[in-house]
């Protein structure tokens, strides 16, 4: 995610930090390589303009400060100017109005909006503790209405009954009267992709729009369309007034200029960012926190909600009072692993951490990825519970069954014991010395420090 554009920028900071005292000619060059990082990745020409014009009076016969370079400097301008294009400060949905508020998810075909869709219904139940019923008003696409039907019925959410030969205005009434009776506090209507040349279905939206009386009309963009999602999202704009964007595919799009340019050109809040397929994948959108990690500067505080967010209080107190005691099982190493499985992925963590980026090369040949957690999840998942609990029983011929039942061999079998044995003797002077701390070490599994040696 940014990859292309926080390479970009960090090689205009690069010539920067080489300069002692900064001058309107050594401002204009340096400024014309943001503008050109900024515009190879996607970001709209007038977007790119006005942040340029924005960025060059605070730089040009600034002094330096002591123990501040231009570059540190100069970070801190842009950093301002971007979360500032960005938005601001994270948007929450507008749901503070009479039950049922009504929720009108709209966007391109192909744009991901019935799974949006149900990952926003999840994300209200259990982040917001409002029920949702989810809806389907795509009569187009074949399957469309049962997708959005399965989706809810996996993740245990409430969807309208599909009626067969039904107008997306007539399912829309039914809806309504529905929650009526049943006492949704959110309905999520999920429309049909429509394209920008095709006025009959953009027409049909205008009807489902007055129809509907949404207090969210949420647009879908897939972030991989780049300028193309910032012409499509003025023109969805222009005909019913969004409220609120949501950013598909961010986790496959390397340059991220789609997002730089949304909120500057129709003047409405990116909500949420979604990435992959997974139910829980959509994350609220701070401005703050995105200008970080273009910036090359990590993303410490989503990185710990999403590590900390899953995780039982049981499995908490348990966790800890093992570590307080000296001891640390395979089972703990196992709810480690897992932890960062949810987080993304070795890689979905690294890409949070401050400097990664620039270490990205030496990462990618390290060859830390996530298969390395699935073949350690697999390989303790072989173990019995004694062989959790006292690794010291696990001899050759054991390791023979574990690498079998796991897919993996002996080595790998091997590699884990020894990095389990290591943080176990760290655990050990831990406790002694009295300051093991569960909030330290909670998400951080030791193969991931292990491989960055």
């Amino acid at each position: 995610m940014f990859d292309n554009l926080t390479n970009k920028i960090e090689s205009a900071f690069a010539y920067f930090n080489k300069i002692t005292r900064l001058d309107e000619k050594q401002a204009d060059e340096g400024l014309r390589k943001i503008r050109q990082a900024l515009l190879e990745s996607d970001v709209a020409l007038s977007v790119t303009k006005k942040f340029i014009e924005n960025v060059k009076p605070k730089i040009i016969g600034k002094e330096v400060l002591k123990s501040v370079t231009p570059g540190q400097m100069i970070v801190k301008i842009v950093y301002d100017e971007l979360t500032k294009t960005l938005g601001d400060k994270a948007k929450d949905l507008n749901l503070n109005h009479v039950p049922p508020v009504k929720i009108l998810v709209v966007g391109l075909q192909g744009s991901g909006k019935t799974t949006t869709s149900a990952k926003l219904g999840h994300f209200i139940e259990k982040k917001l503790s409002k029920k949702v019923l989810l809806v389907s008003l795509d009569i187009y696409r074949p399957a469309a209405q049962k997708q959005l039907e399965v989706l809810a019925t996996n993740n245990k959410m409430k969807s309208l009954p599909i009626v067969e030969g039904q107008l997306p205005i007539e399912i829309a009434k039914r809806a309504k009267n529905a929650t009526s009776i049943s006492g949704e506090e959110v309905i999520i209507f999920d429309t049909a992709g429509r394209t920008q040349i095709d006025q009959q279905m953009m027409m049909e939206l205008k009807m489902l729009y007055n129809e509907i009386n949404p207090q969210e009309i949420m647009l879908v963009a897939d972030s991989l369309t780049g300028q193309d999602a910032v012409n499509i999202a003025s023109e969805f704009n222009k005909l019913i007034n969004l409220t609120s964007i949501t950013l598909t595919r961010l986790d496959a799009d390397g340059k991220g200029g789609a997002a730089l340019s949304m909120k500057s050109v129709t003047g409405c809040p990116i909500k949420f960012l979604a990435t992959g397929e997974k139910i829980d994948q959509l994350e609220v959108f701070h401005p703050d926190r995105i200008a970080n990690r273009i910036l090359g500067m990590g993303d410490v505080v989503s990185l710990v909600e999403k590590v900390s967010e899953d995780l039982e209080q049981k499995k908490i107190k348990d966790l800890e009072d093992d570590l307080k005691k000296g001891t640390f099982t395979l089972n703990a190493y196992l709810q480690q692993i897992q932890q960062m499985k949810k987080a993304g992925g070795m890689t979905g963590v690294l890409s949070m951490l401050p400097g990664v980026s620039k270490m990205k090369k030496q990462i990618d040949e390290s060859g830390i990825d996530n298969e390395i957690l699935k073949s350690q999840e697999s390989i303790i998942l072989s173990m019995t519970e004694d062989e959790r609990d006292d690794p010291k029983l696990i001899n050759g011929s054991r390791k023979k069954r574990i690498a079998s039942g796991s897919g993996t061999d002996i080595s790998l079998v091997n590699k884990l014991l020894k990095q389990h044995k290591m943080m176990s003797n760290m655990m050990k002077k831990m406790s002694k010395g009295g300051n093991t701390e569960l909030s330290n070490l909670k998400g951080i599994p030791p193969e991931l420090l292990n491989n960055l040696k």
